[in-house]
């Protein structure tokens, strides 16, 4: 009896050392491996958009951007959750979300709008984790056309709907940065080895619409948190996340910026044409592991985007407090339908990156944030009470509102109407030249099989 009660006991810890977590660690591993997934892939192609020089100051630039917003949306939970504490308001069953933060703290009309950017860009970050997926595995096995290959992860995907909540992408969060470190070295030791090619051309940037889109493609990199509220409400100690994401974009950059100058280095121009740089590095084993580890990244990537739609469809037909999980994952098999639908329609890898950075990423995850700060604690009273003060470090209240109002122009001018533009018709000129629903997007002409 004891011996299974023993047994017993040790099996509860493995289970909730692997799918039970909240620790500033599990925090950080989940914040450094949402942000880079299959994006890692593209900032090649924005380098030979853009010029190398531009893309790595850019890189730094909205890293330490989006670090900012990200610690906006941190002091702003904290507060939010604080008040309703104050009002004896318990949590136990019910995830708090970026649009319940905005209601609770500026009223319904912030509350639609935030609901309304947050859920359209979630929707599209999952569609672009499939199309990647099916854009990836092309590249070991071309038998089959990326379409086919979208319907097939569209299923795969879908048993996302099992995990609960961000709490138990412990071993998940883990696993991914592991494949994207994998990645990301891979590609500059590949790009390295490899060597340039003959006649290697680096001429960018030369059309100010490649150089805003993929500049807009680097915005779209550095604003993957729109899940913050989600991880830190996963968290046993919430207020201990202001800077977790500062440090995971840190070593982000040790990910993103070796890799994109290697694989351009190598390349150069013959990138404009191949938005997914697997596509001319050559056959290796090592090549196909990245592939594969890719590909696990990226159904861990479409469960973090994914998960927040779920939380809003339960609790729009009434079932995020139920403790079933299979009756849970029942009713949130209706969010993946329309994310399989529109992977389908636009299976542009590369250029829909850019299109989501921006029209969706630059309100999410940059303007909203930073107007909703200025707002929150636009009172002397607010300001005097408030959770979460702005650091010494920038100037306090002055130093962050300071801050605030640039990254609002900053983002509102270039990120929005310029990347607008300049990734719109980038867009549309995919559609023109492939059309929707296209079968195999950027596949080479099929060869005859000897």
């Amino acid at each position: 009896m004891e011996d299974e009660i023993g047994e017993r006991g040790e099996d509860m810890c493995m289970k909730s050392f692997l799918w039970h977590g909240g620790s500033v660690y599990d925090a950080w591993f989940s914040c450094a491996s949402n942000q880079v997934a299959q994006v890692l892939l593209t900032l090649p192609y924005s380098f030979s958009q853009m010029g190398m020089a531009s893309g790595v100051i850019l890189q730094i630039f909205y890293g330490f951007m989006g670090s900012w917003t990200a610690y906006l949306i941190s002091v702003l939970y904290v507060e939010y959750r604080s008040r309703k504490e104050k009002q004896n308001v318990t949590f136990n069953n019910h995830v708090i979300q970026w649009f319940e933060v905005l209601d609770g703290l500026l009223g319904p009309y912030w509350k639609a709008i935030g609901l309304t950017f947050n859920c359209t860009f979630l929707l599209f970050g999952s569609v672009i984790q499939l199309i990647a997926c099916a854009s990836n595995i092309y590249y070991i096995n071309d038998k089959l056309d990326k379409r086919t290959w979208t319907y097939i992860f569209g299923a795969c995907c879908a048993t996302t709907v099992f995990i609960p909540s961000f709490h138990n992408y412990r071993i998940w969060a883990f696993l991914g940065l592991v494949m994207t470190t994998y990645t990301a070295w891979y590609l500059t030791i590949a790009a390295l080895v490899h060597g340039q090619v003959e006649g290697v051309t680096h001429s960018g940037p030369t059309k100010l619409v490649l150089y805003f889109t993929g500049a807009t493609n680097i915005l779209y990199t550095f604003g993957g948190h729109a899940v913050t509220v989600e991880i830190m409400h996963a968290m046993w100690r919430p207020r201990k996340f202001k800077y977790i994401y500062l440090l995971a974009t840190l070593y982000v950059f040790t990910l993103t910026i070796p890799s994109a100058i290697s694989v351009y280095w190598a390349f150069g121009d013959q990138l404009l044409t191949h938005a997914n740089a697997f596509a001319l590095l050559p056959n290796s084993p090592w090549r196909d592991a990245a592939v594969i580890l890719m590909l696990i990244h990226q159904f861990i990537t479409f469960g973090y985007a994914c998960t927040p739609l779920y939380f809003v469809w339960e609790k729009v037909i009434g079932m995020h407090e139920t403790n079933s999980i299979l009756l849970r994952a029942v009713t949130r098999l209706p969010v993946v339908i329309p994310i399989w639908f529109l992977a389908i329609i636009f299976p542009f890898f590369g250029p829909i990156n850019s299109a989501v950075g921006a029209l969706l990423v630059t309100f999410t995850v940059y303007i909203i944030p930073s107007l909703a700060h200025i707002l929150t604690y636009r009172s002397a009273y607010s300001r005097q009470n408030a959770a979460e003060k702005p650091p010494a470090v920038i100037g306090g209240w002055r130093g962050a509102y300071v801050v605030n109002v640039v990254v609002v122009v900053w983002v509102l001018v270039v990120g929005f109407g310029l990347g607008g533009w300049a990734s719109m018709t980038n867009f549309i000129k995919q559609v023109d030249t492939f059309g929707l629903f296209a079968k195999c997007y950027q596949c080479p002409p099929s060869r005859p099989h000897h």
